[in-house]
């Protein structure tokens, strides 16, 4: 099946869902760099779908092409994918914030994404937690090949085969022994079993408006605090506002972009309340235009408490 949708503005697919890649390796997202196609596998409502999205005329037009049972579903959010559904009224960069200046018109079509998939969200978060992203990316490629679904339709330009990520049911067959050879010891896993016990449960906060009542339902998860939370709501719900609190990097990130000094998340909180409605889009922003604090120092080191430290992992 395939669509053209015309979105009234410059869409470079891969800057709008670019978040949701794993890494380089990510077996669900493959993007060719020259023509900024991205290929995607995912799960809907009706079953695995692979999704194509190709920029045409600078951007003013998308095509849409989609494989398998969930193709319908799939095509018809891709707007709401592609962030259609996202506004910038009410974000204006301070004139002192000039790095955010900058970052706003050097990106001024970006919009925050909808992916409408909480669970899959949900497991990904689940992953991520308290691990550096080389680990959880490791974990999330290694998961997914073993345990993923063979994605429908071609595969992707580089002859890669795509991988729709398990089901609820599927994440929670897997034997304790496979999470810890990824490197995911039973805190996480607990997370990714728990929510699959709940996958209807958290499909249904797709129905709410209200971004508070949002994260109770979902912090209503054990193991499921601000930060994963805030990671389901910026990927699923396309929340502008859900700025990722408790992460190791970003309130210094942020606040040295702004500031020149590194805060925490309480001093973050006070810097960006200005930008209330719209903390993860400056969240965002500075992370496409590639501003950050600067890494010095050694670098955090990967855990060696779990079996899949040691073995060299696909």
């Amino acid at each position: 099946m395939v669509r053209r949708w015309r979105p009234g503005r410059p869409v470079d697919p891969h800057t709008v869902i670019g978040g949701l890649r794993k890494g380089p390796g990510d077996p669900a997202y493959v993007v060719d760099p020259v023509r900024r196609t991205v290929w995607r596998a995912t799960r809907t409502p009706d079953g695995p779908v692979l999704l194509r999205l190709a920029p045409y005329a600078a951007g003013a037009e998308v095509e849409a092409e989609a494989w398998g049972p969930g193709a319908r579903w799939a095509l018809d959010g891709v707007p709401e994918l592609l962030g259609d559904s996202d506004s910038w009224d009410g974000f204006e960069p301070l004139p002192e914030h000039q790095p955010l200046v900058d970052a706003a018109r050097r990106f001024p079509h970006f919009r925050v994404p909808r992916t409408r998939a909480v669970f899959e969200a949900m497991a990904a978060a689940g992953i991520e937690q308290v691990v550096t992203g080389k680990e959880a990316f490791r974990a999330w490629r290694l998961l997914l090949r073993e345990y993923g679904e063979p994605a429908p339709g071609p595969g992707s330009p580089d002859g890669r085969q795509l991988m729709v990520p398990p089901s609820p049911e599927e994440w929670r067959l897997i034997p304790s022994w496979q999470w810890l050879r990824a490197g995911v010891e039973g805190r996480r896993s607990r997370v990714v079993i728990t929510a699959a016990t709940r996958a209807k449960a958290l499909e249904r906060t797709l129905e709410l408006t209200d971004s508070a009542e949002i994260e109770r339902r979902l912090r209503s998860l054990p193991g499921v605090g601000v930060w994963t939370a805030a990671e389901v709501r910026q990927r699923a719900h396309g929340d502008a506002d859900a700025f990722s609190f408790a992460d190791y990097h970003v309130s210094r990130n942020v606040s040295y972009a702004l500031t020149g000094e590194e805060l925490d998340d309480e001093g973050t909180a006070e810097l960006i309340e200005p930008y209330r409605g719209h903390r993860f889009r400056v969240q965002r922003l500075l992370e496409l235009a590639g501003i950050g604090h600067p890494r010095y120092g050694p670098r955090m080191s990967l855990p060696t408490h779990t079996p899949g430290a040691t073995h060299r992992l696909r």
